[in-house]
Order: structure tokens, then sequence, then C-alpha cells
């Protein structure tokens, strides 16, 4: 039995990098929060360095680092939309 391959929006994707670089967690750490592989975040986040100037890709957050109660709540947002899809 096959699984189904997932699409997932470029907001999505945006949030997903933004949780990984605005919180200084891991990418393992986050992608494990998300349900998603590694790799697959590891290549959004690789994409945002190689594109920097992208508009569709730019940070939309301060440079500031999130506090564990922002991180926490972002992953439950992701999740939530996510799921409502």
């Amino acid at each position: 039995m096959e699984r189904q391959r997932r699409s997932f929006t470029e907001d999505y994707k945006r949030q997903a990098v933004e949780l990984v670089v605005s919180s200084g967690r891991s990418i393992g750490s986050v992608s494990k929060e998300l349900g998603l592989r590694d790799s697959v975040l590891r290549r959004w986040v690789d994409k945002l360095r190689q594109e920097p100037a992208s508009a569709a890709w730019r940070p939309t957050t301060q440079a500031t680092p999130m506090s564990a109660d922002q991180a926490y709540s972002a992953t439950i947002r992701m999740r939530a939309a996510r799921q409502s899809r």
C-alpha cells in the first residue's frame, strides 16, 4: 500500500523555515514536531539560504529568537492548519 504524497503551501513552508531560523532549534526537532521528514525541512531551509533575496522566502519575523512558548504556539498553529486542509 503506497502512501499518498503530501503537498504543502508556500506559506506553510515559509512558516516552518521561520520556526527553525527564529527559534534557534534544530531542523530535526522542528521536523519531528511538525510530522515532517528531516530531509524535507532541510531542503526548505537550504532553499531559503540559497535565495535570500527571494520575497517568497523572506522571513517575516524579527531576528530576535522565539521563546519556547512562542515556538510551541507556532507549532500548534501549523499543525492545526495542516489538519484543516
